[in-house]
C-alpha cells in the first residue's frame, strides 16, 4: 500500500522496535530499513525515539545513536529517569510518546504517509488524528511474538498494518557465524 510518489515519513519507538525484533529474533539492520521506504516513496524525515541513561559512563545504545544521526535519521533523545519501585528494585524511565506524537502532528500537512515502528495502543488517538488530516499511517509490529508486540486497537485504526517478521528478509541483519574457537587462540610454536 505505498505509491512512489507519495511524502513519507518514519516514526521509529527505538524501544518497542527493538523489543519486537528480539521477541522474532532477529536485529535491525538500520540502513537497509531506510534504504527499502526510500524504495516505496519520498522519504521526507525518519525519526528514531530513544531515551538515554545519562550517569552511565557507556551506553550499549551510544554507537547506534551515533551512527544513526550520521546516517540519515533525525534522532529524537532525553534523559531517561531512573527510581527505585517498592520493592526496591532499580526501574528506569524513558517514554518518548510525547516527542514522537508531536513531531507526527506537526509534519502531517507535508504528508501523504506516516509509518509508525510501535506496537504501543497509546498512539491509537495519534494514528486517528493523522488520519483525520489526510495522511494514511500503516504500523510495523508483530503479531507473531507471545505475547503479541501490537496493541489490538492500534492494528485496527492503522490503514495498514505491516508485520515486523514479513520485513525480516529485507531489513534484518544476517546472523552473525559462530566463531570457530579452533582460530581464537594463537599458536605459539611457531615462533621457536
Amino acid at each position: 500500500m505505498f505509491y512512489k510518489d507519495e511524502r513519507l515519513a518514519l516514526f521509529i519507538d527505538g524501544a518497542n522496535l527493538f523489543a519486537a525484533g528480539k521477541a522474532l529474533g532477529f536485529d535491525i539492520d538500520y540502513k537497509l530499513l531506510r534504504q527499502e521506504f526510500i524504495r516505496r516513496g519520498k522519504l521526507v524525515r525518519a525519526f528514531y525515539y530513544t531515551a538515554l541513561l545519562e550517569n552511565e559512563e557507556y551506553s550499549p545504545i551510544r554507537p547506534l545513536i551515533d551512527w544513526l544521526n550520521y546516517n540519515g535519521y533525525t534522532m529524537v533523545t532525553k534523559p531517561a529517569k531512573e527510581y527505585t519501585d517498592s520493592a526496591g528494585r532499580r526501574k528506569v524511565k524513558g517514554n518518548m510518546d510525547i516527542e514522537l506524537a508531536v513531531n507526527a502532528m506537526e509534519l502531517a500537512p507535508r504528508l501523504d504517509h506516516a509509518v509508525l515502528f510501535s506496537g504501543d495502543g497509546d498512539f491509537r488517538p495519534l494514528v486517528e488524528s493523522l488520519q483525520r488530516q489526510g495522511v494514511r499511517v500503516s504500523v510495523v509490529s508483530t503479531v507473531r511474538s507471545q505475547p503479541p508486540m501490537i496493541a489490538d486497537e492500534l492494528r485496527r485504526q492503522a490503514d495498514n498494518f505491516i508485520e515486523l517478521d514479513e520485513l525480516r528478509d529485507v531489513i534484518g541483519r544476517p546472523p552473525r557465524e559462530p566463531r570457530d574457537s579452533r582460530f581464537d587462540s594463537a599458536d605459539s610454536s611457531e615462533d621457536t
